[in-house]
């Protein structure tokens, strides 16, 4: 009997685990290396880690506030209660844009690795008609429920890591040492180029609309919770490290200002590894696995955004309420994805410039506001208020940093 529970409790761990991991391991993780190629290798391993134990503990602020709210309440809720209205609405512009662009981000990329796919089979598919197609699906997953979505994901995300092996285990076969250490470049640049990366390693640890979901799935359980976000942030870490390594390693860094000249979008990308690599396995592999990558990070982002809209709109848990919720949800993003097919690069930079409002400084002041109020009896982040500190200080420096980006002035590799 008890292992029977402790076989439930894992697998229950596991699910919610799978949605967090699965929300961040998905297309944006294609963004990387070609904003990091300016930096390369060992400054972006620093630059992932610093966003990975500030992303984290962010969301654990996050959990902190909201378990002393009802199950089902999210950011809306929450943020007007313990910051006040005007904090509520630049908050929910933040939610609304970031989610919005991100769920445009990921059909664009959907529409792209489908034709792509089909492209591999001489059948001719139109991208924004693949991207749109994808949205459906999805639609219909979040509409059915956060179990259905938990479900998927597992599957879609179990499918994707097992991919993703079988890929990087292939790639990492083919990594040459001086490609990766950059050893045919003389006195190379690093540095300066890694302040340009910070924006988008926020925006591919992006989870955060997922944290109230998972009190729906677990409840009142902080640890449980706790476990499920440390869980799916290491596994992220781990995974874009290896990505990181199996793309550098292959892909000389002057070969990646020419993917960002195209787009920088996923089928650019695969299709340069493929020519690299000349491996019919391979190119089928990372096809396979970059349609996997999309569909895992669509069902996370759009659950999120689904259950922030539901709740800011007060629309109810019924079948008519969710088909609401999930037209708000998906009909803008669809459109501008039928209008501009290929923003996929440049949605997950303005993403990670909104996303710093919501996803470390609004987390950091609701952590603040509800020590205050309630004296967190719950459940409370370790590291008192210099924790609060650095969240706050990680935020608006990636706030600022793409501010200065946005006007050309940092450095930017060419």
């Amino acid at each position: 009997m008890a292992t029977l529970s402790a076989t439930t409790k894992a697998s229950s761990l596991l699910g919610g685990a799978m949605i967090i991991g699965g929300t961040i391991i998905g297309a944006g993780m294609f963004s990387l290396p070609v904003v990091m190629s300016g930096a390369w290798f060992f400054w972006s391993l620093l630059a992932l880690v610093v966003t990975w134990f500030c992303m984290l503990h962010s969301g654990l602020m996050i959990l902190e506030a909201n378990l002393n709210y009802h199950i089902g309440a999210s950011f809306d809720t929450v943020t007007k209660d313990l910051l006040g209205s005007r904090w509520n609405i630049i908050n929910g512009l933040s939610v609304a844009f970031v989610l919005y662009i991100l769920t445009y981000a990921y059909i664009s990329a959907s529409g792209s690795v489908i034709h792509h796919t089909l492209a591999q089979m001489d059948i001719a598919f139109p991208a924004r008609l693949g991207g749109l197609l994808f949205a459906l699906a999805v639609a219909f997953i979040v509409w059915l429920s956060t179990k259905a979505v938990g479900r998927m994901t597992t599957i879609v995300l179990g499918a994707k890591i097992l991919t993703f092996f079988m890929t990087f285990g292939g790639l990492l076969w083919h990594v040459q040492p001086a490609v990766l250490l950059n050893s045919a470049e003389v006195n190379p640049s690093y540095m300066p180029y890694v302040l340009m990366a910070l924006p988008f390693c926020l925006a591919s640890f992006g989870y955060h609309g997922n944290v109230p979901s998972l009190m729906k799935y677990y409840g009142k359980d902080p640890l449980t919770i706790r476990r499920c976000l440390v869980l799916g942030t290491l596994m992220a870490l781990v995974l874009y490290i290896i990505w990181l390594v199996g793309t550098m390693g292959n892909i000389p860094r002057p070969a990646f200002t020419e993917i960002a000249e195209k787009g920088g979008n996923i089928d650019v990308l695969v299709q340069t590894l493929s020519g690299l690599l000349n491996s019919t396995t391979l190119d089928l592999l990372l096809t396979i696995f970059s349609n996997f990558a999309v569909a895992s990070s669509f069902l996370g982002v759009t659950l999120g955004l689904f259950d922030y809209l539901a709740d800011l709109f007060k629309f109810d848990d019924g079948p008519v309420g969710r088909f609401k919720t999930a037209a708000v949800t998906f009909l803008p993003p669809m459109l501008g994805g039928a209008i501009w097919p290929d923003g996929f690069i440049y949605a997950i930079g303005f993403a990670g410039l909104a996303a710093t409002v919501w996803a470390a400084i609004v987390p950091a002041l609701l952590a603040r506001a509800s020590r205050k109020r309630f004296n967190s009896p719950h459940y409370r982040v370790w590291g008192g208020n210099a924790m609060i500190v650095v969240i706050l200080l990680f935020g608006v420096s990636n706030a600022l940093i793409h501010i200065l980006s946005s006007f050309n002035l940092l450095p930017v590799y060419h």
